[in-house]
């Protein structure tokens, strides 16, 4: 059993899954939900001038503490023990490449366990875009679960 878990969160359905395993596999163990923004995301919704970008990373960080708190929240509810107290749950935000940030982070929190979500891509897709999920599990020094 593991003694610290990262759970990767992004908002979709799959992160959810994930979030939702953790909570019922290892209810008791200390967790850190981390969403990665991830810069080449802003693409043209930065626009052209440097203000944009600012403007898309505060709408990013703000999406990013909303989903941390909301998640957060959900988390503790389900992982309440008979007695009511809960393992210690800590949120991160990290701007960088998900996987490498994934990692890196996993790592500087001594988590011994990292769970991600999939999102199923499949075939040329998956060899053209990359997958998070398979390049964590590539790079983890660590177990990594990955739940669909």
């Amino acid at each position: 059993m593991p003694t610290h878990v990262l759970v990767a969160v992004d908002g979709s359905a799959h992160s959810e899954c994930a979030l939702e395993f953790v909570a019922d596999e290892w209810g008791d163990v200390p967790t850190t939900l981390l969403h990665v923004i991830d810069p080449a995301q802003a693409g043209y919704d930065a626009g052209v001038l440097p203000s944009g970008s600012e403007a898309w990373y505060r709408s990013a960080e703000k999406s990013a503490d909303d989903l941390l708190t909301e998640y957060r929240t959900r988390f503790a509810a389900t992982r309440a023990t008979e007695d009511n107290t809960a393992a210690t749950i800590d949120t991160r935000t990290e701007v960088g490449r998900p996987a490498t940030t994934i990692v890196e982070v996993a790592d500087d929190v001594d988590a011994d366990h990292v769970v991600v979500g999939s999102h199923g891509r499949q075939g040329v897709s998956r060899l053209v875009l990359g997958s998070v999920a398979e390049a964590v599990v590539r790079r983890s020094p660590v177990p990594v679960t990955v739940v669909r």
